[in-house]
């Protein structure tokens, strides 16, 4: 589950992503461990322009390699009670007007309830080793709808505007100057690739028999503290 957004002075995408679950497999091959469950992401992908894509197909094979009963899971947008997503998107409602890089990029947004189920269902199922679920909630949603959903969910009526990739570059620019950056340029990699989508390549969540909430319904449950201000003070 181990995984980082960006990197820093002593955390690097090749270390979280990569040598660690290959080295996690390579103790689980010298052990009596059954299964391993390595959690990616959608769009692992080593041809990717994004380190981040790269270093997760990287991780994925390193274990895949080292310990014949791992199991791979890629979820797509994983959304939940104290995620760095609608949270983020929540609190920038504070502007009259909200950026969004590529507002046509689609992605298919999970709760994390139904990942760790999933997790849970890969594991008590037997001879699936050495495969890969893809995973996402029920509905496919581009970028720009998601951040008006999540308004919607807190009351609030903003201007979501399409931020241009040249400018998305630069202000990632600036932010890599903070300490937590709110946008990268990987990021901006990722969005310029192909959509956070589950593929018809792998198995999904039908495989797991898992029916999967919808996030847009679920996600006003612990949004709703950002109603008439009450959690910007915490910002």
């Amino acid at each position: 589950l181990i995984g980082i957004l960006f990197e820093n002075r002593k955390q690097k995408f090749s270390n979280m992503h990569s040598d660690l679950p290959g080295l996690i497999a390579k103790y689980c091959s010298e052990s009596e461990v059954k299964k391993f469950i390595h959690v990616s992401a959608i769009g692992a992908n080593a041809n990717s322009k994004s380190f981040y894509q790269q270093s997760k197909f990287s991780g994925e094979q390193k274990a895949l390699n080292n310990f014949k009963n791992t199991i791979i899971i890629r979820p797509s947008v994983v959304c939940g009670v104290e995620d760095n997503f609608t949270n983020l998107f929540a609190k920038l409602s504070m502007s009259p007007v909200i950026p969004v890089v590529k507002t046509t990029y689609k992605f298919q947004p999970i709760l994390v309830n139904d990942v760790a189920t999933a997790i849970v269902k890969a594991i008590e199922i037997k001879k699936n080793e050495g495969k890969i679920y893809e995973i996402g909630g029920p509905k496919v949603i581009n970028f720009g709808n998601m951040v008006k959903s999540i308004l919607n969910s807190i009351g609030k009526k903003r201007l979501v505007i399409d931020l241009p990739m040249p400018l998305a570059k630069i202000q990632a620019l600036l932010f890599s100057l903070m300490s937590k950056p709110l946008l990268t340029k990987d990021q901006c990699e990722i969005l310029n690739e192909a959509d956070n989508i589950v593929s018809n390549n792998h198995l999904t969540l039908k495989d797991l028999n898992i029916k999967p909430t919808d996030v847009q319904q679920a996600m006003s449950k612990w949004l709703w503290r950002f109603r008439n201000g009450g959690e910007f003070a915490k910002i």
